[in-house]
């Protein structure tokens, strides 16, 4: 309203239109992978924007019977790069599409 009165349906509207963008962008997400590799090469994993594994590939020269720790590390190392990519990945689009800093995104436990 031009009288300086709060205007609380042009609000809602606002907040259903930025809901419905952000609801976009996180189906998009689940379609944006991001990867990360470690041990050389030995292992990748891939992970989407929705924080979901969807890959994972290992070498075979990296599996040993003898040290099954190091590929455990190494795999748990992989899918930690990986989600940390997929996280900021998603967390930068949800803060374009809502235009503004977001105190939180997906996988942020908020």
């Amino acid at each position: 309203m031009s009288d300086g009165r709060f205007d609380l349906s042009a609000m809602m509207r606002q907040a259903q239109e930025l809901s419905e963008k952000l609801r976009r962008v996180q189906e998009e997400l689940r379609h944006r992978t991001v990867s990360a590799t470690v041990g050389g090469g030995m292992v990748e994993v891939t992970a989407n924007g929705a924080l979901e594994i969807t890959g994972v590939r290992i070498d075979p020269q990296a599996v040993d019977p003898r040290d099954v720790a190091m590929l455990q590390d190494l795999v748990r190392a992989a899918v930690n790069q990986a989600l940390a990519r997929a996280k900021e990945t998603a967390q930068d689009a949800m803060q374009k599409a809502a235009g503004v800093p977001l105190p939180f995104g997906p996988g942020s436990g908020a």
